[in-house]
């Protein structure tokens, strides 16, 4: 037997959580098109973000990217594995720790993300306002006293 819970989200906020959830939707959607369309998996796509956005003093190491794509170690040196097929990653030994080996973009790699960033900025900028709406009105209804606060 379901019990009910303490708590019920009113109305409004499930309909601001869904319109949040849809415009993500969408432009993961348009994500995955777009990527396909270049001959790359969208997963790939993001790994080659991740490598490009590492900060100042950090490596792109197996662990770190695991970390950043929310996968698991062993998937995460497939995904690299592929990319590296590929030609848009090249692994090199970390000089600090031999176990290891960092990730580094491949000038082919580059030229990918900076070709598919553009094309995903566009697709974004028209959504922006959307998203900015729904989580404005998700944050007034957690500090407000909605369902979102009393969780």
């Amino acid at each position: 037997m379901i019990s009910e819970p303490e708590t019920k989200v009113p109305p409004a906020e499930l309909r601001t959580l869904a319109e949040f959830r849809y415009q993500l939707r969408r432009f993961l959607s348009f994500s995955e098109v777009a990527t396909e369309q270049r001959g790359i998996a969208a997963q790939q796509y993001q790994l080659i973000q991740a490598i490009a956005a590492v900060p100042e003093g950090q490596r792109a190491s197996i662990s770190y990217l695991a970390e950043r794509m929310v996968l698991r170690h062993n998937s995460t040196v497939e995904l690299v594995d592929r990319a590296e097929r590929a030609g848009m990653v090249r692994r090199e030994p970390d000089e600090n720790d031999l176990r290891r080996s960092l990730v580094r973009l491949t000038p082919s790699g580059e030229r990918m993300l900076q070709e598919l960033a553009v094309e995903h900025l566009k697709e974004l900028a028209p959504r922006c306002e959307h998203l900015i709406r729904a989580l404005v009105e998700l944050q007034r209804a957690s500090r407000g006293g909605g369902a979102l606060a009393e969780g």
